[in-house]
């Protein structure tokens, strides 16, 4: 059970690869709008953006070493220590991305880079660990959310606006709100590990509340946005509304019904983040 649990494609978690899919191609389109086009360079900063998060998933498991018998869990210890030599591998191919797309930018991208690569390396490893303090759901906003879409759109402008950072901010929720489902998915697992994610410190019913005003937070900051003259027809965003509240109807039920929630969240990002970037690109 618990080798399968960790097996590579699990650990990979493909759904959640729509976070850096989306985050990027939202600063990408916002330094299109702006008059910044560089085919190559947008590319490169998807490649990065997408190893960069599955880098995440891959360590994201290390904190479970602590928590298996090394004896009793031998084939789960190997999987996690093989999924984490990979994702620190795709560390090192965003790295390599990352120096080139420096060279082409300056300075300031070499901070943003470094502070993304601590944060993702601080997700669950010690002695940083946002993940047991409780602090991801926060960190993920920040470093999944507006850091890669400021970046993307650095990259491309050689320069950063305040309205990049109100673009970024619908897409960086959803990127919290896919972590909060995890988090919500395995809150027994957590719970009796003694891991001390934002969802076991406040509570089932809290987490799930949680999930549901940031939802709420994700279309009022679209609205917003129409309104102050930022994204063109924000209001066609409020059609995706079905399939982002469609694994809401798990919320409630037992854990292994709830397996899907994380997956339809995923699912609902994509959705949500093609459209968005569309209405964006107008």
């Amino acid at each position: 059970m618990y080798v399968e649990k960790y097996l590579f494609r699990r650990a990979l978690r493909p759904f959640s690869l729509s976070v850096a899919l989306i985050v990027c191609l939202t600063g990408i389109i916002a330094a299109y709008k702006d008059g910044f086009t560089d085919l190559v360079s947008a590319s490169l900063i998807l490649c990065a953006g997408l190893l960069l998060q599955a880098g995440v998933n891959l360590i994201n498991d290390y904190s479970d070493l602590v928590q298996l018998d090394a004896a009793k869990y031998e084939g789960a210890h190997l999987q996690i220590k093989r999924n984490g030599k990979i994702g620190l591998g795709c560390f090192l191919l965003a790295a390599t991305i990352g120096v080139y797309l420096i060279y082409l930018s300056g300075p300031l991208l070499l901070l943003l880079s470094l502070v993304g690569l601590l944060g993702a390396l601080g997700y669950t490893l010690e002695p940083i660990n946002y993940k047991r303090r409780g602090l991801a759901v926060i960190a993920v906003f920040w470093l999944m959310g507006v850091l890669m879409v400021v970046g993307a759109y650095f990259i491309q402008a050689k320069g950063v606006t305040l309205e990049v950072f109100y673009l970024a901010i619908p897409v960086s929720l959803f990127a919290s709100l896919l972590l909060l489902s995890n988090e919500i998915r395995d809150y027994e697992d957590d719970r009796d590990k003694g891991i001390r994610t934002l969802s076991v410190r406040i509570g089932y019913d809290n987490a799930v509340l949680c999930y549901q005003l940031i939802i709420a937070a994700i279309y009022l900051s679209v609205i917003l946005l129409g309104v102050a003259g930022l994204l063109f027809g924000s209001y066609f965003a409020l059609l995706t509304i079905p399939v982002v509240l469609l694994p809401c109807r798990l919320l409630r039920r037992e854990k292994t019904a709830r397996c899907r929630l994380t997956p339809e969240t995923g699912r609902g990002y994509l959705v949500f983040g093609l459209v968005y970037c569309c209405l964006l690109a107008l």
